[in-house]
């Protein structure tokens, strides 16, 4: 049997979106195939291997995963056998994994950073590598990378807080003149919508650019563009599969952090959506290129902008970490697409088996044969 590691919460401001994810995971994962290991990393870091799961009910997010203090557990950063051994100096007790599969949303466990830990223990793991998670999370080197592929993005400009704080003046009438109104202003490396505002008039720039600072040392500010929200979910390594597309309506001004997890009426989720098969199709190639271009493995939800007139569409962003909960558009567009939930999960443990033995037979050291 296979013993599969769930990483969840985080040191991000997605931590309780991820313990909602783990719920739905946890819940659905095939107890006849994997033994399952919680692990809980709280807002500090810490990591927690539970002893016994428990989901509880969340007035805000539903169904979510407790993390109960159980460490701190001291995790190897380096190979034993191709598994992540987990020690709790404490009390003695050694936990083993062969997989992880991590639902830690945003910093610190979509970023790459988490990623790198699991390459250096050389242990198999669920979803993109060191440099798809990294380029996915960040929105403007996404954004350059794309450019470059032929993939279609929004006009942007990126500041520096060290620019921001000598130049905020020139900054703002810079971008609005490049840019118009209204803007998006956006921290680069941050998801579900933390930290977003939408500017409509230049007297706000400057407050929203203070509020994204708040989440990173970096902010996007865009042209916002009158469009429908088309979404798909990418799932495969070097010859990946695009789902059918799903549609966002918000019910917000836009698809707000409240509006995709607070307000259970907060957006209207369509799928498949409405669209001709022309348009779709170069929907999907445009989210599998823009998947390949990025090094994404495993899986990724790819958001898109579609004007509301015409047919001019432009790749937003790659989430390398989607959502899992019941109602995330990931889980749900391979489910319209013919892969139930539970198949998904067994698809995606066996693509990071697929890709570990890949990695597994490159040679790492080098030694000059004789001659």
């Amino acid at each position: 049997m296979i013993r599969v590691a769930v990483l969840y919460g985080g040191r991000s401001g997605e931590h309780e979106v991820s313990l909602c994810s783990a719920a739905s995971v946890i819940s659905a994962l095939d107890g006849s195939r994997y033994e399952v290991i919680a692990v809980g990393v709280d807002k500090a870091g810490v990591w927690h291997v539970q002893d016994a799961p428990r989901i509880v009910e969340s007035a805000e997010f539903g169904r979510v995963l407790a993390i109960d203090k159980t460490g701190p557990w001291l995790v190897n950063h380096y190979e034993q056998g191709n598994r992540l051994v987990m020690t709790n100096p404490a009390g003695g007790k050694t936990v083993r994994a062969d997989v992880v599969f991590p639902v830690l949303h945003g910093t610190y466990g979509e970023d790459g950073t988490l990623q790198g830990l699991l390459e250096l223990a050389m242990v198999p793991y669920v979803g993109a590598d060191v440099l798809g998670a990294s380029v996915g999370m960040d929105k403007d080197v996404a954004k350059r990378l794309l450019a470059a592929a032929g993939v279609p993005v929004v006009p942007w400009i990126t500041v520096h807080k060290s620019e921001w704080a000598s130049g905020r003046a020139s900054i703002e009438k810079k971008s609005v003149g490049a840019l118009g109104l209204p803007l998006f202003v956006k921290p680069a490396c941050t998801g579900s919508s933390v930290g977003i505002t939408k500017v409509k008039d230049a007297d706000m720039l400057g407050a929203a650019m203070d509020e994204a600072f708040r989440y990173d040392m970096r902010v996007l500010i865009e042209k916002a563009v009158d469009c429908r929200e088309i979404e798909c979910a990418v799932l495969g390594n070097e010859d990946p599969r695009a789902s059918v597309l799903g549609e966002i309506v918000p019910r917000h001004e836009f698809y707000s952090y409240e509006a995709k997890y607070i307000d259970p009426d907060g957006a209207e989720l369509k799928i498949p959506a409405a669209l001709s098969p022309e348009l779709a199709d170069g929907i999907r190639a445009a989210a599998r290129s823009g998947y390949l271009a990025l090094g994404c493995s495993g899986m990724a939800r790819v958001d898109f902008f579609l004007e509301k007139i015409g047919t001019r569409f432009f790749l937003n962003e790659i989430n390398t970490i989607p959502g899992f909960t019941s109602i995330s558009m990931y889980p749900k567009l391979w489910e319209a697409s013919g892969l139930k939930y539970a198949d998904l999960l067994d698809r995606l443990i066996e693509l990071s088996l697929e890709r570990h033995r890949a990695r597994a037979s490159v040679q790492t050291d080098f030694s000059r044969r004789k001659r």
